[in-house]
C-alpha cells in the first residue's frame, strides 16, 4: 500500500512539473509577444513624431509670418488662461 501511494504521489509530482513547465513556456511566449508589440508601437510612434516634425518644419518654411503670429496668439491665450485660473483660486 505505501508503495502505491508513493507511486501516485510521484505521478502527481511529475504531472504538476509538466504543467508548470508548460505554463512557464506560455508565459515566456506571452512576454516575448508583448515586448515585440511594445517595440513596434515605439517604432511607429517615433516614425509618427519624425513625420510630424518634418511637416511642421516645412510649414514654418512656407508660412513664416503666419507661424509667428499663431505662436504668439497661442502664447497670449495660454497666459490669459493661467492668469484667470490664478485669480480664481484666490
Amino acid at each position: 500500500m505505501p508503495e502505491a501511494v508513493m507511486e501516485k504521489v510521484s505521478e502527481h509530482l511529475t504531472d504538476s512539473a509538466h504543467k508548470v513547465s508548460r505554463a512557464a513556456s506560455r508565459l515566456a511566449e506571452a512576454m516575448d509577444d508583448g515586448i515585440a508589440v511594445a517595440k513596434r508601437a515605439a517604432k511607429h510612434g517615433g516614425d509618427a513624431i519624425e513625420d510630424f516634425m518634418e511637416e511642421n518644419t516645412q510649414r514654418v518654411k512656407r508660412h513664416p509670418i503666419e507661424t509667428v503670429i499663431g505662436a504668439a496668439t497661442a502664447a497670449f491665450l495660454t497666459g490669459m488662461l493661467f492668469g484667470l485660473l490664478i485669480r480664481r483660486k484666490r
